[in-house]
């Protein structure tokens, strides 16, 4: 009698392993399994996106949320209801409503169904379309082919000439991108094909090919971990 043997399959990032973040979650370190940095971070990608264009009355989405290290401040600066997050994790988005959000008495500001989990980049379900999104320590934690993933299913409900601003490890000119790098400020060392991942620099602007998407800049903002900031603005292509 033969025996077939299981494989355990690794996960993309620790993101894609459910247990590992439900244990986290349930153990109150919601805050660390996301990166820690809680208030710095936080606050700057608020503070760039506003500065970026970002006023109360537009519609906003924030792709891989989790439990609301930014979101608690677009939350406040918005319109009540205009915040929209998504996340592939469920116990991340439960810690940033009933936890995050309570303590910071914003809930009144944020339906419940503001907060949508998916593993596919699918903000389709919201029913209308976006003025501005934000992708912060996403595809840090994913191969390239996610971020054209991404860029086409937004495509779909970004209002033509809107932006997407969304973070990468980037391997500088001159800097061998077949090799790990090591990033400095951070001392994170990433790769370019396991977590956490860095990219080519000419391959934001690569995603875009064939997508309603232009690559406006790609420049560094001083994050505390040396992540540089795409900026995709949408054309009015029709998808």
């Amino acid at each position: 009698m033969s025996h077939s043997k299981q494989t355990q399959v690794t996960p993309i990032s620790p993101y894609h392993d459910s247990e590992r973040m439900a244990a986290a979650v349930h153990a109150g370190n919601h805050r660390g399994v996301v990166g820690g940095m809680w208030d710095e971070i936080g606050q700057m990608q608020f503070e760039y996106v506003r500065d970026h264009g970002l006023s109360r009355e537009m519609q906003f989405l924030d792709v891989g949320c989790g439990c609301l290290r930014g979101g608690l401040h677009f939350v406040n600066y918005l319109e009540a209801g205009h915040y929209h997050g998504i996340d592939l994790c469920q116990d991340l988005l439960n810690a940033g409503y009933e936890t995050e959000l309570s303590k910071a008495s914003l809930q009144q500001k944020l339906p419940r169904e503001n907060l949508h989990c998916t593993d596919e980049f699918d903000a389709t379900g919201f029913g209308h379309s976006f003025d501005m999104a934000l992708a912060l320590s996403v595809f840090t934690h994913l191969p390239v082919d996610h971020l054209k993933l991404c860029l086409a299913r937004l495509a779909d409900v970004i209002k033509p000439g809107g932006r997407f601003f969304a973070t990468v490890f980037i391997s500088y000119d001159g800097q061998d991108w077949e090799r790990p790098l090591l990033h400095t400020p951070g001392d994170i060392t990433t790769y370019p094909d396991r977590n956490p991942f860095h990219y080519h620099s000419e391959d934001p602007g690569a995603c875009c090919d064939g997508l309603p998407w232009e690559l406006e800049k790609l420049e560094s903002w001083n994050h505390p971990r040396d992540q540089w900031m795409a900026v995709f603005v949408r054309d009015g292509a029709t998808t």
